[in-house]
């Protein structure tokens, strides 16, 4: 590791004690409730890959407030960092492990080598072998035992292998089948629970169904279950497993060279679950689905938005400003969420995956080196579609004692192209005066003589948007949330990129199943299990 870089805690950052003493200075509503509210909102704008802008209009920000995130990035030295990760430096000191999914879309430093292995190449010649077998399935060259084509396939992973790519994939389905290249109808199995696994088969026509099973060290429990479930199935139906399940997993994985797949493609110990839908994990059933130009695009949106995210001024950096202002709202403001709310159905899974991108990332109590840390590290993460949002939780975003950040994600256009005009405006226009509504509404709040009707105002909250949602721009999305959340990594001075805190209960799960169990394990287990 470069002994360039160093690795500070932020209480000890000069920049952050000053960020500190200008805690409450801004006051939104006051702003956009004037003649100025014009010029604010098109001044605190930054533009994204993937034709995307960000606006941070309504947060709690001003020029002196955004001059001392610019020291703080600067003493952090969090762009010489992000330069340090992508070059190869053992970023992930928990695993002694570098941190390359960016190169998974783009090249954007010096070539990466590691196990004796040019990484973007290899990373390019997995997803070539996943276009050449996906047009191999497309075009009927590949088929299942009768001769039929393939016409489903379906994702068996979980967590990281199944967040990601599902939301993905439905953020981009009713998009190809307006623009024609809609290939497979895509469904996921990922719950231990037998419900979820029995529900899924019950609704594919086995015979054309294609699975994936991934899981990068092959010894995922809950995943092998599910496949052991799934080819359980497919032999009471006549069917040979080994013509219907393709695995992504690692080089070095017991499923890398065995005879029960079609195929198998690889990722590597380098791309963290929670980073890999740009990976195989997400290439496979993307490529599959809507063909490998359409994953390729995606990439690109990526790819283009990670090159933005190198830039040093913190006014044109968009995942570096939505990093800062995160922090100073989570260690100055004091705020322990954030809500995150894309007007847009499509995005429907996408918050679920923001929550484990962000809190198995940022989650942590001790620094990189393993000390204890004494402030606030990530928030919790949550979030629906509006406008169903709107009629479940917004009355606490509105009225209740915290105030949550909020962020909100909105399309000028839908991606069906189908809409209908009903008392005099369509349905997408109403879709966006609910989003613009609820930007003032939650930074101008309401006066009334009634408390029951009084609106405080003063919750802040950002928007990204954009013409439309198209397989470019969710890769810029994607790609956003993800260097946002390794900026704010840098700044708390954390591991973001390993997951300690989800083994502890697998561990015990397995003592459980081996009824080798301590006394209150013992005493739980005896309630559920017969």
């Amino acid at each position: 590791m470069s002994t360039s870089i160093a690795w500070n805690n932020l209480d000890t950052l000069e920049s952050f004690k000053k960020l500190q003493s200008l805690k409450g200075r801004v006051s939104v509503a006051k702003e956009l409730s004037g003649p100025e509210a014009t010029d604010r909102i098109g001044k605190y704008s930054i533009q994204m890959g993937g034709g995307l802008t960000y606006n941070y209009a309504a947060k709690q920000v001003d020029s002196q407030i955004a001059d001392v995130f610019q020291k703080l990035a600067d003493e952090a030295n969090l762009t010489g960092k992000y330069e340090a990760l992508y070059n190869g430096e053992v970023i992930n000191l928990g695993e002694k492990r570098m941190v390359l999914h960016q190169l998974t879309r783009g090249q954007l430093g010096k070539d990466v080598v590691a196990d004796g292995t040019n990484k973007r190449s290899f990373y390019v010649e997995q997803q070539k072998k996943i276009a050449d077998f996906a047009k191999d399935v497309h075009s009927g060259k590949l088929v299942n035992e009768k001769g039929e084509k393939y016409t489903s396939v379906c994702q068996i992973g979980i967590g990281g292998s199944d967040l990601g790519p599902r939301a993905m994939y439905l953020a981009l389905e009713n998009w190809a089948k307006a623009k024609g290249c809609f290939k497979m109808d895509a469904h996921f199995i990922s719950n231990v629970d037998p419900d979820d696994a029995a529900s899924v088969l019950a609704s594919l026509d086995l015979a054309k169904t294609i699975f994936i099973l991934v899981s990068k060290s092959g010894t995922t429990l809950e995943t092998l279950t599910n496949q052991s479930f799934v080819n359980d199935f497919l032999k009471k139906a006549g069917l040979d497993p080994s013509k219907h399940m393709i695995a992504v997993t690692s080089e070095t994985s017991p499923l890398a060279k065995s005879p029960d797949y079609l195929a198998a493609f690889f990722m590597d110990d380098y791309i963290g679950g929670r980073y890999s839908s740009t990976s195989a994990v997400g290439g496979a059933i993307l490529s599959l689905a809507f063909g490998p130009e359409v994953f390729d695009a995606f990439l690109k949106g990526a790819a283009e938005e990670d090159k933005k995210a190198t830039e040093k001024d913190v006014t044109k950096n968009a995942a570096l400003m939505d990093a800062l202002i995160g922090l100073y709202e989570r260690n100055v403001q004091g705020y322990p969420s954030t809500a995150v709310l894309p007007y847009s159905q499509a995005l429907s899974r996408f918050p679920a995956h923001l929550q484990q991108l962000d809190m198995e990332s940022n989650g942590k109590s001790v620094n990189r080196f393993g000390q204890k840390i004494d402030y606030l590290t990530g928030p919790v993460i949550f979030g629906e579609p509006g406008t169903n949002g709107q009629h479940s939780f917004y009355q606490l975003l509105h009225q209740g004692t915290d105030i949550i950040p909020l962020q909100f994600i909105a399309f000028r256009k839908g991606q069906t192209g189908k809409d209908v005009v009903i008392q005099d405006s369509s349905s997408q226009k109403k879709l966006c005066a609910n989003v613009v509504a609820q930007i003032v509404a939650f930074s101008c709040g309401k006066n009334d003589e009634n408390p029951n009707k009084f609106f405080a105002g003063g919750r802040p909250s950002s928007l990204i948007y954009g013409e439309e949602l198209t397989p470019e721009a969710l890769g810029a999305l994607l790609a956003h949330y993800e260097n946002k959340v390794m900026f704010q990594g840098f700044l708390w001075n954390v591991n973001s990129f390993d997951q300690e805190g989800v083994q502890l209960g697998k561990v015990l799960a397995k003592a459980v199943l081996a009824d080798k169990m301590e006394p209150a394990l013992k005493a739980f287990a005896g309630l559920l299990i017969k």
